[in-house]
Order: C-alpha cells, then structure tokens, then sequence
C-alpha cells in the first residue's frame, strides 16, 4: 500500500529529524528492513547531510547510532554518540605517524573537491610518512600517479543494503588500526560519517563537513584547507588530480551527468541546444551507460559534427578535461576536476537542497569559474561564457 511504503515512513522520519522531535521506534523497522534501505540513505541521511546545518550532525548521529547498533550488536548507540561527540572536535595533530591512512569520500567529485586537499596537506606535512588513500579503486585512479600515495582498496556500494555497507567495517578497522599511525576521515561513507569506530580516538582526525564552517558561504575545498591548516599546521592545501594517463586536447569537454539526481537536469533540448554551441572539438563522457548514455547518445545525434564520446573510466575522462581549454556540465565530478586543474569551466546548477548546498558544493579552483542557475535565459547564458582559454 501508498501509504506504508518505505518512502512514506522514511519522509514522515525525515519530518521528525528536521524538527528535532524524537521519532517514533516503529518507522526505522521498515527502513531497515532490505526493502526500505534505499529510501533510507536517499531520502533521509542524504537530506540530513545535504542542508548542512550543523545541528542536524547531531540529529544524524542519534539516528543511525540506533541503526548501526540495531545491525552490530556489538556496538551500543549510546557509546557511539559519545565518541561521536568527542572526535568532531577540532584539534591540532603532535606528533610525526609512521602510516596516515586518507579515507576516500566514495563519490568522485568529493575526492577531488575534498578528499585530496587532505591527501595534500598529508604529503606536505609528513615528508616522510606513508601515505594511504583507503578506498575504491574508481576513486584511486584519479591519484593512481601520485607516487607518494599507496592504495589500500576497501569496495563500498553507494546503492548496496545497509547490511553490505556496514559489512566492510571489520576490513576497514583491521587495515588502519596500526602502530604509530593515523586516519584523516572527511566525512566519509565508510564510517558512516564518522559514526563507526575504527581505531583508537587519539589516532582518530575528523573532518565535519556538515558543519565545519557553521554560516559562512564557503566551498567544501577552502572549508577543507581550513581544517587541514587548523589540524596539520600546513598552509594552502590545494585540491588535485594525478591521473598519469595520456590524453588528448579538446576545445571543450562535457558531462550532463546527474548522479541518479535527476533534479539536475534540465529539461530537453537544453542538451542537444548546448552541445550545437559549444566550441569544437568536443568531447562528451557517455558515464556509466543506462539512460545517461542513451540521453549523450540522442544529442549528439542532433548536434551536428566536430563531437567525441568518451566510453571508459572516469579517470580517463579526468585526464581529457585536464588538457581541454573549457569544461561544460551540470554540478558533477567534472566540474571539481576543472576547478582543480585551473580549466576554465561552466557549472550549471540545479536540484540543490539548500542555498548551503550550492555554496557548500558550488567548484572552487585557480581558473575561471561560472555557477549558473537554471533561468530562462540560461542556454544563452553558457554560451556567453564559453571562451575557452587560449
């Protein structure tokens, strides 16, 4: 029935959450049941995240403590919270680790935007340390070059079942619970945000992302130097990508991916329009197929010549947008990617959750940036910004 569907209990518990009311115990049992796991994470901890409002870290916390607890008999709620409580606090590192494990923030753009200011400021203040990026092999490609970084491969599924997220728990804390070591956590998917334990606290640096900053208008990436100054004592920590793979040179690069966001979209012919006023060559990522490929694949069809699909790993695409004088697309991975590598780019904007959101998650690098909002006008105004450099 409608009305007991999963993204009905999981809305009416989302309801509770924003208003900081306690929640009624009978709505999380069909959301932890396998069925109701998607609406779960989609319309309740991504929400929650999405507003960046810090007093919601809290509410978050309280919440899945119960879940995480509900699913590891081991681990108490109440005891999570508490930690939880003492390692968001900021706090200055003092001494020289041996290993310093980076976790990944699982999703591409957050690894560029974030998860590599960290990687930086890491290089820069233990020259003689080992440094570890912890995550998917997706992921590691953007920094595969990087010979200062080691890989220690952890799969996580962004649409797996609660029970197949929280099941990497034991690898992960067996991997960088180590002697004379570190974990720098942004915030990350694999410990939940922070929630699950794994090593001890004084070995523990936590990144708040949700609340890290409080009111101001600042990007996730000057948010990230920030902390990393505040934490490691090292100055302008600077986002990149290291991909050591060859690329060619395009005018301009394209990604209309959404993320399974289709809020992000605008709606048709915006696309095929675009790509007819782009600067050529083009080059446009056909993502990981299903409906965005077939959407790249019906606007090139009606855009004319002069137009590359790029079929293959993001990292590949990431090495193209690199050489490329322009970059082009919705709020994405690409668009962190060019900000990171000083490409002039065009983020459009759309289907964000708050006004916090688009400044939190809005590209920030040394090149041209232009943050463009959906309008009536918008086609015309891309394509007034599209000089790609020289």
């Amino acid at each position: 029935m409608e009305s007991t569907s999963p993204d009905n209990f999981a809305q009416e518990l989302l309801e509770h959450c924003l208003a900081s009311r306690p929640w009624p115990e009978h709505l999380l049992d069909p959301l932890i049941a396998e069925t109701g796991n998607r609406a779960l994470f989609r319309i309740v901890v991504e929400r929650l995240g999405d507003l960046f409002e810090p007093r919601l870290c809290t509410v978050y916390a309280d919440l899945f403590a119960g879940v995480i607890a509900r699913r590891i008999p081991e681990l108490h709620a109440e005891h999570l919270v508490e930690r939880y409580q003492r390692i968001r606090q900021p706090r200055k590192l003092d001494r020289e680790p041996k290993s310093v494990f980076v976790l990944s923030r699982v999703t591409l753009g957050a690894d560029v935007a974030i998860t590599s200011v960290l990687l930086d400021a890491a290089k820069k203040r233990f020259p003689d340390s080992q440094i570890w990026f912890v995550g998917p092999h997706k992921s590691w490609e953007l920094f595969a070059a990087d010979p200062r970084l080691r890989h220690l491969p952890i799969a996580y599924g962004r649409s797996g079942t609660l029970d197949d997220r929280l099941s990497i728990w034991p690898q992960l804390r067996d991997a960088v619970c180590q002697p004379n070591s570190i974990v720098i956590d942004p915030d990350s998917r694999l410990t939940q945000l922070g929630l699950l334990p794994i090593c001890p606290e004084e070995d523990y640096y936590f990144f708040e992302s949700r609340s890290y900053g409080g009111d101001s208008d600042e990007t996730l990436s000057a948010l990230a130097r920030r902390w990393a100054t505040e934490t490691f004592g090292i100055e302008d920590p600077q986002p990149y990508i290291n991909t050591g793979l060859d690329a060619a040179k395009f005018a301009t690069t394209v990604s209309f991916g959404v993320g399974e966001n289709p809020d992000k979209r605008i709606a048709d012919p915006f696309e095929e329009e675009l790509l007819k006023q782009l600067p050529r060559p083009l080059l446009i990522d056909k993502g990981a197929g299903g409906e965005e490929a077939h959407r790249v694949e019906h606007a090139v069809s009606r855009a004319g010549g002069a137009i590359a699909m790029w079929e293959g790993s993001f990292a590949g695409f990431a090495a193209h947008i690199q050489k490329s004088k322009l970059y082009v697309g919705y709020d994405s991975a690409g668009g962190h990617v060019a900000a990171a590598c000083g490409v002039p780019l065009i983020s459009i904007f759309a289907g964000f959750a708050s006004e916090r959101m688009l400044q939190r998650w809005r590209p920030s690098g040394p090149g041209k940036i232009t943050v463009l909002r959906p309008g009536p006008n918008l086609l015309n105004q891309v394509v007034a910004h599209t000089e790609p450099r020289p």
